[in-house]
């Protein structure tokens, strides 16, 4: 599509995508001065009566999906701003947890369109803020958004949020945010606001997030100080100051992600019960983070895609499945840290599926497969790879698939429309 011809509010979603991919020079762009001054134009700066933003290199969609299943158990309304997607754009935005039909989409990517007038926005920016439109013509009662990059410059910030959390602090996106640990945390703690509360769930950040903290008279509740999380058997005990709630159920999500969550909600000055808790907890999962697709052989789905997730990834295997065979088909972007993902990765696995990617930031297969420490053969995509494991694997091994959003997203398309 040329850059003239703008689509309709009742144009289809794929021609809108098209046309926010080919009016900006560039699909990452940071900065706030060009969204910022459209989102006030539009009246978005404050697009939901209370916001969470969210913020991390690893857990910020299982942190949002554990603060929406808690707040509806509690009977908000909740509208859930992410990305990226696994198969298609509309589960960007979530409104009591189901996604929203193409045309809300194009009629707010119409309004944001007419809002913008000559002011570039990049394909993210224009999508966050069709979102708050949608979090807006929603009316939900609280709006939770998941940073894209960063957090300082990232469009989300744009907002007037209410509370601001970072889940975890590791370096990724180096092209973007560098490799120094400080600059990253600074980065992130670029959400919290003066006089507002701040989260963090990283156990170990660097002195530039409380630092920050201070500097702009934000409220921090660091995780081992202001609040904490211990593990008993089948059970977890959650406390703040002298709050404390026990024995809660083990979410199908990461632990230290839920912990987060129970502290930005107790920050958020919401009306929660311990039985909302619970039911939240039990309840919360989210596509592509350990979901299980079957049980003989089990096939698992995680977008883990750089060191610290890897480690994660590779904990929660010898957790579950010791002394079972392990296949894992993973694809990754050129832009990740190929090498020590797999590294981390390594002691667990016996079956290597390396697939190539496709896209401008995708890595070939064959750059997978040079830092691979067995012999493996290399798989034109995702679903090849996947097939292949298929095949070998017998019903009592693993299959997971991981390493991207990209990676998991087509095989897991591929999956639900098997049969079809």
């Amino acid at each position: 599509m040329s850059q003239n011809a703008i689509p309709q509010a009742t144009s289809s979603l794929p021609m809108w995508l098209d046309y926010l991919s080919s009016i900006h020079n560039s699909s990452i762009d940071l900065g706030l001065e060009r969204v910022q001054a459209v989102a006030q134009k539009a009246s978005l700066s404050k697009p939901a009566p209370t916001i969470i933003t969210v913020a991390g290199t690893n857990g910020k969609g299982s942190t949002c999906a554990i603060l929406e299943s808690i707040l509806l158990a509690a009977g908000y309304t909740v509208g859930v701003y992410s990305s990226p997607h696994l198969i298609s754009y509309n589960e960007r935005v979530r409104i009591n947890g189901e996604i929203l039909a193409d045309e809300k989409h194009t009629y707010a990517f119409d309004f944001i369109e007419k809002q913008r007038g000559a002011t570039s926005l990049s394909f993210f920016e224009f999508g966050t803020l069709a979102a708050f439109r949608l979090l807006q013509e929603e009316g939900v009662d609280v709006a939770i958004l998941e940073v894209g990059l960063g957090g300082r410059l990232d469009a989300t910030n744009v907002v007037e949020h209410d509370v601001s959390v970072i889940t975890s602090l590791a370096i990724d996106h180096v092209d973007w945010l560098g490799s120094d640990l400080a600059q990253i945390g600074y980065e992130k703690a670029g959400i919290f606001r003066a006089g507002r509360p701040a989260v963090c769930g990283e156990p170990h950040p660097p002195a530039t997030v409380a630092a920050y903290a201070d500097e702009i008279g934000a409220e921090l509740f660091q995780v081992g100080i202001q609040f904490d999380y211990q593990v008993a058997d089948d059970v977890w005990h959650w406390s703040h100051g002298a709050f404390d709630l026990r024995d809660l159920p083990k979410p199908q999500l990461p632990l230290p992600n839920a912990a987060t969550a129970l502290m930005a909600l107790g920050c958020a000055g919401l009306e929660i019960s311990d039985v909302d808790i619970v039911e939240g907890l039990e309840k919360a999962s989210l596509p592509g983070r350990m979901q299980q697709l079957s049980d003989q052989p089990v096939i698992l789905l995680d977008v883990a895609h750089n060191p610290h997730s890897a480690h994660y990834l590779t904990s929660q295997i010898e957790l579950r499945f010791p002394g079972k065979k392990i296949h894992l088909v993973i694809g990754m972007l050129h832009d990740k840290d190929i090498q020590e993902t797999i590294a981390a990765l390594a002691p667990v696995i016996h079956h290597w599926y390396p697939a190539s990617l496709d896209g401008p930031r995708a890595a070939l297969a064959s750059e997978l497969h040079s830092h691979i420490p067995v012999p493996s053969q290399t798989y034109e995509s995702p679903v090849n790879a996947f097939k292949a494991a298929m095949t070998r694997a017998d019903e009592n091994d693993v299959i997971i698939v991981a390493g991207s959003f990209l990676t998991v997203g087509e095989v897991l398309d591929f999956w639900n429309k098997r049969g079809v």
